[in-house]
């Protein structure tokens, strides 16, 4: 493959910090390259360098003659001048942009909903940064050079832009580089990984998976001072292999070194003992949203009309759920619901007496009462520990040692609140959160200026929180990982999603298509024929499918035992037998249960 560019001897350093020192490195024709590293460690300042918008202290990038880069910056650089038209093509003739298909699929995947010839001025964020991409994508570049390129977009903007890339250029030409905290995303895109730290930058094979891998076994094999890093990506890597079917039926590493890496790693959550801590917190009750409805009226600044129809929920207590919607579909409103802060304008809301919501909001506006403070004082204002998880797993943490799992040196424990990172704050007010020990947590875009390390940190403290948590997340490895459910609001409905983020996006497509979105039917061809119940088969059916739930936690606790026993067997082949027969006819079983659970759900969506 030829050479596109590439970078020799690079050195960078800023007043107080060496960035990089000696780096060398090239991208070739072909190469889909994620850049991933802790937020301050370079990424966006190597973005920079390779595309030739910043100059390196020593060393020098060389770009083959004729080679042409395109770049995304994270900040908002449209001219509020333009219109839409102007600020995508210019001004191009319509036959010229109109006559192109990469403009056109370029403006139908990501600017379909906008006024072609309005301006830019009231755009929100999300639709600046969807304009300014458009932007981007219509140009003919050899490399493109995306900077955080998924922040603001939502979920179906997100896989719009990553077929587009996947299928931009011929397997063996072009080249891409792109820096994301989005893990689904690299793993989507990318067949290759350069990790910044440490004033280097070290090439993985693979996108995310398999740079998680191999990093496992750097880890092992420098021991030490990596280990709290080690288990955070271990774990992760446990969940790679054991969760979602996209991920385990087309790896990108070796099956057996992933199998051997996590053998000795428990599952990421357990679920039984997180519900029986949760129902003890929380009791039976947790709050019920009953045939609820919310209408905003008219007023000077829009329309107003529904935002939210029949809705009809009963949160129970350690249900982990994930909230999927376009803006302005009305997940905001349905958090407010459960949170207290919105009234139905139909229905009625009942909440259980011991339930203690806290909110994570998109803003910062929790720390405004503190950005003169230092971090320490602000800890010293809080409780003095903090328990999570249960039974012999139950730890106690002290707010500092909780902030330093959160990835806080000491030293900036004497920084100034409003001194900090937005990563930093952002993080912050999660301790403070966390801190007040709520039974019900609602988080809202919770991974913003968070980098992968520190995504992982917020994982494993979720995993053994004992409560019941609503997650509304772009991020979708996040909500993935996070959540063991996902519902949709479409047309002003919840509607539970069987089959997760997959089954939203054809949804999705379906309603833009002009088929009913809201049906069970528009999901998938093998719910075409699914019925659809109501009245005293629909009471039945939710029975049903609670019995198969508990049903099928027993098998899965029948089959960890079996699982163990296997080890004590040794050479008893007559034994082993015996177990693997047992273990078969449950596996068999879980199947079985597994198929009519997703049928009755698909009936009650």
């Amino acid at each position: 493959m030829a050479h596109l560019l590439g970078a020799e001897a690079l050195h960078l350093e800023f007043p107080t910090k060496v960035v990089f020192d000696s780096v060398s490195l090239g991208v070739d024709e072909g190469d889909r390259i994620g850049i991933v590293g802790r937020n301050g460690d370079g990424k966006s300042s190597l973005l920079a360098m390779l595309a030739g918008r910043l100059e390196p202290d020593g060393g020098r990038v060389t770009v083959r003659g004729g080679v042409t880069v395109g770049v995304l910056d994270q900040g908002d650089t449209l001219d509020d001048a333009l219109t839409i038209r102007e600020a995508v093509v210019g001004d191009l003739p319509e036959h010229e942009w109109a006559g192109s298909p990469i403009v056109r699929d370029v403006i139908s995947g990501l600017l379909a909903d906008l006024d072609w010839e309005g301006s830019v001025v009231p755009l929100s964020g999300g639709q600046r940064r969807r304009v300014a991409l458009a932007r981007l994508l219509v140009g003919d570049w050899d490399v493109l050079a995306l900077d955080e390129p998924t922040n603001h977009l939502d979920v179906e903007a997100i896989a719009w832009l990553a077929a587009h890339l996947k299928t931009r250029w011929a397997r063996t030409s072009g080249a891409l580089l792109v820096v994301t905290h989005d893990r689904w995303f690299l793993d989507e895109v990318c067949t290759m990984t350069w990790e910044v730290h440490d004033r280097l930058v070290e090439p993985f094979d693979g996108g995310y998976a398999a740079y998680i891998l191999q990093r496992v076994e750097r880890d092992r094999q420098a021991a030490s001072s990596e280990a709290r890093r080690q288990n955070l990506a271990r774990k992760e890597l446990a969940w790679l292999r054991r969760g979602a079917p996209a991920r385990t039926a087309k790896p990108k590493f070796r099956i057996d070194a992933a199998n051997a890496l996590i053998a000795d790693v428990p599952e990421i959550r357990d679920p039984v003992a997180l519900r029986s801590l949760a129902v003890a917190r929380l009791g039976k009750d947790v709050v019920d949203l009953l045939d609820v409805s919310v209408t905003y009226p008219s007023t000077g600044s829009g329309p107003g009309g529904p935002v939210l129809r029949d809705i009809e929920w009963r949160l129970a207590p350690g249900e982990r759920t994930g909230i999927l919607g376009v803006n302005g579909a009305g997940k905001s409103t349905l958090l407010g619901l459960i949170a207290g802060t919105v009234e139905p304008t139909t229905g009625r809301i009942k909440r259980g007496t011991t339930v203690q919501v806290a909110t994570l909001t998109q803003r910062l506006d929790d720390l405004d009462p503190f950005l003169d403070d230092p971090v320490r004082v602000v800890l010293d204002g809080l409780r003095t520990s903090y328990s999570f998880g249960s039974g012999s797993k139950t730890q106690e943490l002290t707010p500092g040692q909780l902030l330093e799992r959160m990835g806080f040196a000491s030293a900036q424990l004497s920084t100034p609140v409003k001194d900090l990172s937005g990563g930093q704050q952002r993080r912050l007010q999660l301790l403070l959160i966390l801190l007040e020990q709520p039974n019900v947590m609602i988080l809202d875009e919770p991974t913003n200026d968070l980098d992968t390390d520190m995504l992982a940190a917020l994982e494993d403290l979720l995993d053994s929180w004992p409560g019941t948590l609503i997650v509304v997340s772009h991020d979708r490895y996040f909500l993935e990982r996070v959540t063991d459910q996902q519902y949709a609001i479409l047309d002003g409905r919840l509607r539970h999603l069987p089959n997760g983020v997959d089954e939203y996006l054809r949804r999705r497509a379906d309603q833009k298509a002009g088929r009913d979105a809201s049906s069970p039917a528009a999901a998938t061809p093998a719910a075409a024929s699914a019925p659809v119940l109501a009245g005293a088969e629909r009471r039945t059916a939710e029975k049903e499918v609670s019995a198969i739930d508990r049903r099928l936690q027993k098998i899965q606790t029948a089959i960890t035992a079996l699982d163990a026993r296997f080890a004590d067997a040794h050479d008893d082949y007559a034994k082993i037998a015996a177990l693997q027969t047992e273990r078969a006819a449950l596996a068999d079983e879980q199947a079985t249960l597994e198929d009519r659970w997703l049928e009755l759900s698909e009936a009650l969506a």
